[in-house]
């Protein structure tokens, strides 16, 4: 915090999975910049629960102890985004016994609830007089995933994918991919953004959202659903659920980083060798899908090579907006631990690859070295 300039500082990651006999380790090499900064954010990725039973209708999360989230507590979250694919996996119950195992850490959720409107309610935290808001929705699907009424779920935006044949070939390879979020749900979304927006400082938008395990590649919907939410009120957009990060782009001053990639990120449900069918099955999916081998001496790794280079976005918040964006950029050890770098060789590395897969994406986003940080934007770029 710099109570100088009365503003406060914000540090968001991606996806998290802590399935670790010590998760709290995983944290290590990380725990200390993030507990730097006044509002920590994160996106919890699997249910946690001891109860229920798995679902059918994705790749289903296992089991996993709800104790194993006191880790983000001592790494000093303040808000975990829910909305995902996988969050239902696990039932009613797994939605249930993952907001009671945050709340009772003090750590609030947005996202997910035990309906629809529970969902989309918003998690709100003030420091220093400075009120931040923040939403959070999946738009991957899988369809039995969202809340309603009287169901508990994510929060989502429906998305439509049309394929456009090549020649006359009904039932051919596409030529073109079309994505698109439907008005409705977006709309919704926006109304959604736009109240909350009324009340706070400060909005951020998170977004489960991608193509998972491809560098650098954006589906259409991304960049007009981030767009959407910009014009309703968002004043930072961040994504998550490829397993990989994406280019950042600057919508009418508002930072997008389509994709934070992974951050504590361990499991043995994508394992390449293990007994349960659907995930086996899936593993060999994968690899004809997207094109790489998980490297065999990790198997609670099992992601792209690339998916090593993460970061840490970090945003210096007045009561004006945003004063500054950039990143910290992180590298994930083979322990599976982020280690936060500055401007040493792997985060030099790290920031050739953000910068490369942000132009490789035809975004916007520039790249300036400040100290250990890197920033993409800043209100007053003649004040250094």
């Amino acid at each position: 915090m710099n109570s100088a300039q009365s503003s406060i500082q914000i540090a968001l990651v991606g996806d998290m999975i802590l399935d670790d006999d010590q998760p709290a380790r995983l944290f290590d090499r990380s725990r200390a910049a993030l507990q730097q900064a006044d509002v920590v954010v994160g996106q919890v990725e699997v249910p946690h629960t001891l109860r229920g039973k798995e679902s059918h209708f994705d790749i289903p999360a296992p089991f996993s102890d709800p104790a194993k989230l006191k880790a983000l507590s001592g790494a000093g979250f303040h808000v975990a985004t829910l909305a995902g694919n996988h969050i239902y996996d696990l039932g009613r119950e797994g939605i249930e016994d993952t907001l009671a195992a945050l709340h009772a850490q003090n750590i609030q959720t947005t996202g997910a609830g035990i309906n629809l409107a529970d969902a989309c309610r918003p998690a709100i935290v003030e420091r220093e007089g400075i009120r931040v808001g923040v939403l959070s929705y999946n738009c991957v699907g899988p369809r039995e995933s969202r809340a309603a009424a009287n169901k508990p779920g994510a929060a989502f935006v429906d998305i439509i994918t049309h394929y456009e044949n090549q020649y006359a070939s009904p039932g051919g390879p596409p030529s073109h991919t079309y994505s698109f979020p439907v008005p409705d749900s977006l709309g919704k979304m926006q109304n959604e953004i736009a109240a909350l927006r009324a009340s706070v400082d400060f909005v951020i938008v998170a977004l489960h959202k991608g193509i998972g395990h491809l560098p650098a590649v954006l589906a259409m919907y991304e960049r007009l659903i981030s767009q959407a939410a910009v014009e309703a009120g968002a004043q930072l957009v961040v994504g998550h659920h490829a397993h990989i990060c994406r280019g950042i782009e600057t919508i009418n001053g508002s930072p997008v980083f389509h994709g934070l990639g992974n951050f504590v990120t361990v499991t043995d449900a994508l394992a390449v060798d293990q007994s349960n069918p659907e995930r086996k099955a899936w593993a060999k999916k994968r690899k004809e899908m997207f094109n790489f081998e998980p490297d065999p001496a990790h198997p609670k790794y099992p992601f792209h090579p690339q998916s090593r280079n993460t970061l840490i976005a970090v945003c210096d918040v007045d009561q004006q907006g945003l004063v500054r964006a950039g990143f910290l950029p992180c590298w994930i050890n083979g322990d599976s631990q982020p280690e936060v770098h500055g401007r040493d060789k792997i985060g030099e590395q790290v920031t050739d690859y953000m910068r490369h897969i942000t132009s490789e994406a035809g975004l916007n986003a520039s790249f300036e070295w400040d100290g250990n940080q890197v920033t993409i934007w800043r209100r007053n770029p003649s004040r250094r």
